[in-house]
């Protein structure tokens, strides 16, 4: 049971520090082409409660023996969902996905990928993902308090990040009739010019 555990958070955090280094790798290229960055306060604190999350996981998973849930069946195969999905959102953007919000005044949209039916989808993707690995180890404390500071601190982050896309690009008429997480389930389709600001952190 707790080797089970022990490579899923390590195939986690591995994941992560790569990330984290494309990361860096697509900051520098962006801000060759005269990126501005927003929300550098606030994103200390988005780091602090990935790690705080991490550690908070494996403390009260490991406490409890790191049992999978009995519910692994279900849960598991939609864990796998979220992380295609991140892979598809960073892909869809290239060298312009960021953890941080790093913005091309005058930027072109991304007309493909997740974006073409959300705003946010690397936001659903961590917030479901904050959710489900805890869950899948019986780990619901963990779940519950950081899907709560999550919340809070994307709150605060969004609304930096669509001012000033709103303010610097197109952003505000390209995503007028997108949701921000949830696809709509009916209505019309998406038009071929919508699509996720390149020089974003999404």
């Amino acid at each position: 049971m707790i080797v089970r555990f022990l490579f899923m958070f390590l195939a986690v955090v591995g994941m992560r520090v790569i990330e984290l280094r494309l990361a860096k790798r697509n900051e520098q290229y962006v801000k060759a082409l005269g990126a501005r960055e927003f929300g550098a306060r606030h994103y200390p604190l988005i780091v602090w409660m990935h790690v705080g999350f991490f550690l908070s996981l494996a403390v009260e998973a490991l406490r409890k023996g790191a049992r999978p849930s009995r519910r692994w069946t279900l849960l598991f195969p939609l864990f796998l969902v979220v992380q295609g999905l991140r892979v598809w959102t960073i892909g869809s953007l290239g060298r312009f996905w960021n953890t941080k919000i790093l913005i091309v005044p005058n930027g072109q949209v991304v007309k493909k990928g997740p974006y073409r039916w959300l705003r946010h989808p690397n936001y659903a993707v961590v917030a479901l993902e904050i959710a489900l690995l805890p869950l899948l180890f019986q780990a619901p404390i963990t779940a519950l308090v950081f899907s709560l500071l999550n919340a809070f601190l994307l709150s605060i982050r969004i609304a930096v990040e669509e001012r000033a896309l709103a303010a610097l690009t197109d952003y505000r008429e390209a995503f007028r009739e997108r949701p921000r997480f949830l696809p709509r389930l009916r209505g019309r389709l998406p038009s071929a010019r919508c699509g996720k600001l390149k020089a974003v952190d999404k």
